[in-house]
């Protein structure tokens, strides 16, 4: 496991060992189980290999440790400061749509300013718990809407295969198996996307108008839980002066 992360990082042994004051020798007793590491130093090699956090507990049961990060779920007391906080975030992106979702893309939480979004999307879709990529990506859903669709799924995709490629995640995996398997709309083949140099915005059809959004996404610096390190906040920000004209009246 180790030295899956070290390679991924594109690390020497030699190079991860100075990084993390220890030795190439040490490294490589470890990658190949004739040395057992510290708790202290599995923790210090996961975060100068910059470890997802639900791989970070992974690591440390390989090693013999208990796993050092909770998974606590969203809904739990003791997350009560965290959920307050997001939906007042939420809130003041309005009337830009926003919305919180977990590792697997289901949605927590969403502003107002989502129904711009999700207006015309069948209610199978929407039913708890909803799934930003389901939402998005299904020929009943968003994606009728989006101008330059191939362009939007390709980046969508990608995304996914990302995380993927950080995490062995098997509800993840089906959901990615899902939606890529989704056909593309009627006119879903089209390549719309590219009238503004520095991102690729979403361009969608609402209402007879057209509204553009770069989409950036949020999350948590030096979690200490496995459900916050996976938690993203995405928004939708305005890509022309027209759009953002155009949302302050969509919650009139």
């Amino acid at each position: 496991m180790l030295r899956h992360w070290r390679q991924r990082a594109g690390l020497s042994q030699l190079e991860l060992a100075l990084r993390a004051d220890s030795s190439a020798r040490h490294i490589s007793f470890v990658e190949t189980g004739r040395a057992r590491p510290s708790e202290e130093m599995v923790l210090r090699l996961a975060e100068h290999l910059s470890v997802p956090v639900r791989e970070r507990n992974a690591l440390l049961l390989a090693a013999g440790y208990a796993p050092r990060y909770p998974e606590t779920p969203v809904d739990d007391p003791s997350l009560a400061s965290l959920r307050d906080s997001l939906e007042r975030m939420l809130t003041a992106y309005e009337p830009y749509p926003a919305l919180v979702v977990d590792g697997r893309y289901e949605v927590l939480a969403a502003n107002r300013g989502i129904a711009v979004l999700l207006e015309g999307v069948a209610d199978h879709l929407l039913r708890p718990p909803p799934n930003a990529m389901r939402i998005t990506l299904h020929p009943e859903g968003l994606a009728p809407r989006i101008r330059n669709f191939l362009e939007w799924r390709e980046h969508l995709l990608e995304q996914m295969q990302r995380q993927l490629a950080l995490l062995r995640s098997a509800p993840l995996r089906e959901l990615y198996e899902e939606v890529v398997a989704y056909p593309p709309p009627e006119g879903g083949t089209e390549r719309r996307g590219r009238e503004i140099p520095f991102a690729l915005p979403m361009v969608i059809d609402h209402r007879g108008r057209t509204l553009s959004f770069f989409s950036t996404i949020t999350t948590f610096n030096t979690p200490m839980d496995v459900t916050v390190s996976e938690l993203a906040i995405e928004t939708f920000v305005p890509a022309d002066p027209e759009t953002a004209a155009l949302l302050p009246t969509f919650l009139e």
